[in-house]
């Protein structure tokens, strides 16, 4: 008996902009998105501004040293509050001057006690859901949003055993990667390396075993993790010191819909996390981090390596492929789905997809 072919999604759900927008407001907004790291707000007061799913929003840090997030709009006349990164002892509108608590509640606001019946303690910034997971801060804009261990069950503690030192790490290098492609495009092509002995052969050769390679759901949650082991080490690209556990080990854990936590053979940890921009657009940044931000030749190094080969590769992969999603010529294919998994196979573009096509569903 032959078993049912699985082929991709069709190409509208990459292409048609009523698709995004329906994401945007949908899935974009009510899943876990990274917002920054918690270093970049080590101080209280400390803010930074950014945008997820078309809403302006800041994290903050309160006196309680707990980080909040809020919507970046006054409450008085919508006027933003904040811009870019810094530090505020009240959060202080330009426009009107109504001030506001590190906690978001109304503190004053020129002559509004001469207001009858004007209650402050009503009005409040309109708060986030927001969490530190192992110094990565993430945003939920849906209220009723389950907790990031509901959504990446076990994931948090994992990361912790692969780099024992997370809590201690700082950003020390961004790279901003625009690539003219629907962002599902290229969170597929991350989440599958069926290409990588074909397009990646630094990475393939220099960093990893592809024999070993295999991406596996979680029997829970949305996440797909990454396994292998680390290339001959004659062969590696870079030196590693294989007394540490799992030295020898590269583990990634791509958190749906638009991160990923890898740890580079020597327990180095890197990210990748996206942003839609467009039906027809999106931003890559991919970080590298150290204890404390300190300098260090060899990350540095593979950052340059990485920037120069893979990363370089898939920006040409991911645009060639949105081309291609808009041709007359292209009809869905059947996806490689073998039993026994591993790197030729796409079983986890299946799993992929399947979340695709539930979103759009809602």
């Amino acid at each position: 008996m032959t078993a049912e072919l699985l082929h991709s999604l069709e190409a509208h759900y990459y292409t048609d902009p009523a698709i995004f927008e329906s994401e945007r407001k949908g899935l974009l907004a009510r899943s876990w998105q990274y917002a920054g790291h918690a270093s970049q707000v080590p101080n209280v007061g400390d803010y930074f501004a950014f945008e997820l799913a078309g809403e302006n929003l800041f994290c903050i840090r309160g006196r309680d040293e707990v980080v909040r997030a809020f919507y970046n709009v006054c409450q008085h006349r919508a006027h933003e509050l904040l811009r870019e990164t810094g530090n505020a002892r009240v959060v202080v509108c330009p426009y009107h001057a109504w001030t506001y608590e590190l906690t978001g509640e109304l503190r004053a606001g020129p002559n509004i006690k001469s207001v009858p019946g004007f209650d402050r303690s009503k009005v409040c910034l309109t708060e986030v859901k927001c969490e530190d997971f192992n110094g990565f801060l993430f945003v939920n804009l849906d209220p009723d949003a389950a907790p990031m261990d509901e959504w990446y069950p076990g994931v948090r503690e994992e990361i912790r055993a692969y780099v024992p030192h997370v809590q201690a790490l700082e950003p020390l290098e961004w790279v901003e990667i625009p690539e003219a492609c629907n962002w599902k495009v290229s969170v597929e092509n991350y989440s599958e390396c069926y290409h990588c002995p074909i397009n990646h052969k630094t990475f393939a050769e220099g960093v990893v075993k592809p024999e070993t390679y295999d991406i596996q759901p979680l029997e829970t949650g949305y996440v797909l993790r990454h396994t292998t082991e680390c290339q001959n080490l004659e062969k590696m690209t870079y030196p590693i010191d294989m007394s540490v556990e799992h030295a020898g080990e590269y583990r990634s854990w791509f958190l749906w819909p638009m991160f990923s936590f890898q740890c580079y053979p020597g327990n180095i940890l890197n990210t990748y996390h996206w942003r839609a921009g467009a039906v027809d657009r999106c931003t890559v940044w991919r970080g590298w981090y150290t204890p404390g931000g300190a300098e260090s030749d060899v990350i540095r190094g593979l950052a340059k390596q990485d920037r120069e080969t893979t990363v370089e590769e898939d920006i040409h992969l991911v645009e060639s492929v949105f081309r291609g999603l808009k041709s007359r010529g292209y009809t869905p294919g059947p996806l490689v789905i073998d039993p026994k998994c591993g790197v030729n196979s796409e079983h986890s573009v299946a799993t992929l997809q399947g979340w695709m096509r539930e979103a759009v569903a809602g």
